[in-house]
């Protein structure tokens, strides 16, 4: 799940909240970065403020739309006249949320969106004889369930997404954790061994000094 907001603490608050749920969530701050993001294609939903300190939110759902990006995308913010709900809806988003919203509704939004979208578009994203499905939360290996801990699905979900890439140790991490959660890098070496035994040490290759990459 991609979440762009550019406030930090609301970022970092409602990320915890959403990966406490078992989502994979991604942090966009700005306008640029949102339009630009790499997967959008393989997300399971966007989040998307309003309010970005480099343009509207409202541009960069037209954007996404107009070049065919078709995951359930929900509207956060804080403006919540009706002219904004219209123009936001009419823009491509399937939801409306006005902030403050408790974490529940939200949830519960969320969930109806992945209820209603189930069957229009494809829910699994696969590489290297790994299968995910990012909806049910499952992983497979060639026809075989995975039997993975929270952080071992959100790393391969990761992997997975970005196969072919170079992924930095500093950006799973961030992935991975909330700012105030300790870190370690070696605490991704352990996660990545255990993914290795689970899958198949040929599908993680370490690049020494640039970080990992899922082989396609």
């Amino acid at each position: 799940m991609l979440l762009v907001e550019d406030d930090p603490e609301i970022g970092r608050r409602l990320g915890e909240r959403l990966r406490a749920a078992d989502f994979a969530v991604d942090l966009a701050t700005t306008r640029e970065e949102a339009e630009n993001w790499p997967d959008l294609d393989k997300m399971a939903a966007v989040i998307l403020d309003l309010g970005l300190p480099d343009g509207n939110g409202i541009e960069v759902l037209r954007h996404w739309r107009t070049t065919r990006v078709d995951c359930p995308i929900l509207i956060l913010t804080a403006r919540g006249s009706w002219q904004d709900k219209v123009e936001g809806l009419n823009a491509g988003a399937d939801d409306f949320v006005v902030k403050p919203v408790r974490f529940e509704e939200l949830l519960a939004r969320l969930n109806a969106l992945f209820r209603r979208h189930m069957g229009k578009r494809e829910s699994v994203i696969e590489a290297g004889g790994v299968r995910i499905d990012t909806l049910a939360r499952t992983a497979e290996l060639e026809g075989r369930q995975l039997e993975l801990s929270r952080q071992e699905f959100r790393l391969l979900n990761l992997f997975v997404r970005r196969a072919g890439q170079i992924l930095p140790q500093g950006d799973i991490l961030e992935h991975l954790y909330e700012l105030d959660e300790p870190r370690e890098l070696n605490t991704i070496e352990v996660l990545v061994g255990r993914l290795r035994r689970k899958i198949g040490k040929q599908r993680i290759s370490t690049l020494r000094g640039l970080g990992y990459r899922f082989e396609k």
